[in-house]
């Protein structure tokens, strides 16, 4: 049996600019390990990715139920920006962590459980050019490529797809 079977996963994308391979290599990973994966967005619409790619959501962010999904993932890319201040992002982090789920985030993404609230005093990291805006909220950022604490995964960017992956099936497998 996959070690991930049973297991229902969240990746929120955004409506245009997500990075395609932090979306598709943790994707294929969940996949190819057992769990069901739903794409949520702002928009119903096609999802363009900044590569070329494209994704279909399933649902919108504002249907997603966090207590029917065991992780919810952040994608990053430039577009995820559209989520720092979206309140329904904000409060599916902040729920899927008061739960006790996995929370994950990479490049960018990881503002947005910044800016919930759910960094403060916990290591994490990101794309360089956020690392500020994580800190402002009381994240303790480090230079690691992917960093797990806790029920929190965040991962600096594209480089770091394929071990963001990996550390969620692991995580997961384990919950």
């Amino acid at each position: 049996m996959p070690i991930l079977s049973g297991k229902k996963v969240a990746m929120i994308i955004a409506s245009n600019g997500y990075r395609d391979e932090e979306l598709e290599k943790p994707r294929e990973a969940l996949l190819s390990s057992g769990a069901k994966v739903v794409l949520a967005s702002s928009s119903l619409k096609e999802a363009k990715g900044k590569l070329g790619g494209s994704a279909k959501p399933d649902i919108l962010i504002t249907d997603l139920k966090v207590e029917d999904f065991d992780c919810i993932v952040f994608v990053g890319g430039a577009g995820s920006s559209e989520y720092w201040d979206n309140e329904t992002a904000l409060e599916i982090a902040r729920k899927a962590y008061n739960e006790g789920k996995l929370v994950a985030a990479i490049c960018i993404a990881p503002v947005t459980l910044a800016n919930a609230g759910i960094l403060k005093d916990k290591r994490a990291t990101a794309y360089s050019s956020v690392v500020g805006k994580l800190k402002n909220k009381g994240a303790v950022c480090t230079k690691e490529g992917v960093v797990t604490d806790g029920n929190i995964i965040t991962a600096d960017g594209p480089q770091s797809a394929e071990k963001f992956a990996a550390a969620l099936v692991e995580k997961l497998s384990a919950k």
